[in-house]
């Protein structure tokens, strides 16, 4: 069971609602990597029924910040030695991608498709809009990645990516982040508006570099916080 949620208001949109506050409690670590989430439990401590709390589960599946485990969902699990693995995959496969993409040429549509969500992207970053942040950078690379040719390449690095997509969420929630993130973004727009194929390798592997380094702070606040947890579990039990 998830330890000390508070239970939510009860207005019209309610499953909005407890989306709204299921993420906020991921995203706090409150709800942590490993946890198991079950709706009847759920629905008992936030004190509504078992329908909103289904539908927020399955928009928090939908989304990659939970996965199905049997009849319940699990927060994703990954290791320092994971993301090691998936971040060497991905600097195989995004570079190349990115660089194919810019020798072939994107036509003045899509370029404006991918300037568009990176104008969405600063925007919410002045307005400190986490959320529409998350969704720009998410349009932003979905754009980009559509004008791959290689279906196979493409598939294999929504694989990959799909595996740490919960912690880029969490880390898409601080504004270093962000601020990161957006250099990147600018970097990989700059070389499609070129059609510099050879500096789109070094651009890619510079943002790989940093959403790497950003997921281990993550994973550091994450492990920290659990150890301050078990050491106050520890120290309030009857000796």
């Amino acid at each position: 069971m998830v330890p000390a949620l508070k239970p939510v208001d009860r207005p019209a949109g309610l499953g909005d609602q407890v989306y709204r506050t299921l993420r906020e409690y991921l995203g706090s670590h409150v709800i942590v990597p490993g946890q198991r989430l079950q709706e009847a439990p759920l629905a008992i401590q936030l004190g509504v029924s078992r329908t909103p709390v289904r539908e927020a589960l399955a928009r928090l599946e939908s989304e990659g910040l939970i996965s199905a485990d049997g009849r319940s969902f699990t927060v994703p699990v990954l290791s320092d030695a994971d993301v090691d693995e998936i971040y060497e995959l991905r600097g195989m496969l995004e570079p190349a991608a990115l660089a194919q993409v810019a020798a072939s040429g994107a036509d003045a549509e899509a370029l404006a498709g991918i300037a568009a969500a990176l104008k969405d992207a600063e925007a919410a970053e002045r307005a400190s809009d986490a959320e529409a942040f998350i969704e720009a950078n998410a349009r932003f690379h979905a754009a980009w990645h559509a004008l791959v040719a290689n279906r196979r390449l493409l598939r294999a690095i929504d694989l990959c990516a799909g595996h740490v997509r919960f912690l880029r969420v969490l880390t898409l929630n601080r504004a270093a982040a962000r601020k990161a993130a957006l250099a990147g973004m600018r970097g990989i727009l700059a070389v499609l508006r070129k059609r510099d194929a050879e500096r789109a390798i070094p651009v890619m592997r510079e943002h790989l570099r940093t959403a790497r380094h950003h997921l281990r702070l993550v994973l550091d606040d994450i492990e920290r916080e659990a150890a301050g947890r078990r050491e106050a579990a520890a120290g309030a039990r009857p000796r």
